[in-house]
């Protein structure tokens, strides 16, 4: 299996798709709603729908198998259908997806609209949310069958009550996040950051060796000569893409990895340190504190109490 570094990274982010919401609606209506997380994603299962949020100008018009991504908006408003006389009123926050099941299996002639969130720890909020637009729009081209087919599979489960489709759903809104974003980076021109430099060819080869040994003092001139160029055409690429310099990404990708390891591991914090290349503890906890804003100790105590917390309830 070739390295895959944006499923390493999805790893320790603890990235999911939840599905939450959904309706369908024959005739004119609206659907409209405040939202409470900060990462949403709309779909079109069937017909279509225009969406407006806080930073859209004109409504954005979603096609069947399209999927919209709203990233730390405020609030959102989709219409669809025609007809006469007022549109049926919907409330986005209340739809639960459940209810499509009530209606007649085929859908004949409905819009059909399911949406979730995509449900990130502390670092990979941060991460997502400076990777992506306030709205990003995936199209159902021909070339993102595997996202067609995932929402079709999706619907199929949320309107066949079968024994396990729970189940089946969650496993289907992790795969249809996945496909949704492999999507959105083969369509969209991705802004400066780590979803791009993860999927840039150029730095795979340098991308690798840092994510294999994140304990090597890795110089720039090793970097530039793995991935074939030269040490200033690198130095500048990287920061094109990546927006931030080569060895600022290695720092940040071992603080990714000290905080997974304090979230799920037991390791000594002088043992963490060795590990991830700092010559001493006060180091190590130094840079910690300089990225995460807490001293390394203290961050495994809190994110410990939230996990215990979070399992009680």
């Amino acid at each position: 299996m070739v390295d895959d570094q944006l499923s390493e990274v999805f790893d320790h982010i603890e990235i999911q798709g939840l599905m939450t919401s959904g309706f369908a609606a024959r005739g004119s209506w609206v659907a409209r709603g405040a939202l409470s997380h900060p990462l949403k994603f709309i779909a079109v299962a069937r017909g279509r729908a225009r969406l407006t949020t806080d930073s859209t100008g004109s409504p954005l018009a979603l096609e069947p198998g399209d999927v919209a991504i709203l990233n730390n908006r405020a609030w959102l408003e989709l219409r669809g259908g025609t007809g006469d006389g007022p549109p049926r009123d919907i409330d986005v926050t209340t739809a639960s997806y459940t209810s499509i099941r009530e209606d007649d299996a085929d859908h004949d002639g409905a819009d059909v609209i399911l949406g979730g969130h995509i449900a990130l720890n502390s670092v990979g909020r941060t991460l997502l949310l400076q990777a992506l637009p306030p709205v990003g729009h995936v199209r159902a081209s021909p070339a993102a069958t595997h996202l067609r087919d995932r929402l079709d599979a999706l619907l199929d489960e949320l309107t066949g009550d079968r024994v396990g489709s729970a189940f089946a759903i969650r496993q289907h809104g992790q795969l249809f996040l996945l496909d949704t974003l492999r999507a959105y980076i083969d369509q969209a021109e991705l802004p400066p950051g780590w979803l791009r430099a993860l999927t840039d060819d150029r730095l795979h080869p340098a991308l690798s060796l840092m994510h294999a040994e994140p304990a090597k003092p890795w110089r720039l001139e090793t970097l530039a000569r793995a991935s074939a160029m030269s040490r200033t055409s690198f130095a500048t690429h990287f920061r094109a893409v990546a927006g931030m310099p080569p060895l600022t990404y290695l720092n940040r990708w071992r603080m990714l990895l000290a905080q997974r390891a304090l979230r799920d591991g037991d390791d000594p914090i002088e043992s963490l340190a060795a590990t991830l290349g700092y010559a001493s503890v006060s180091a190590f906890s130094t840079a910690f504190k300089r990225e995460v804003g807490e001293s390394p100790l203290r961050y495994r105590h809190r994110v410990r109490r939230v996990k215990l917390a979070r399992a009680d309830s």
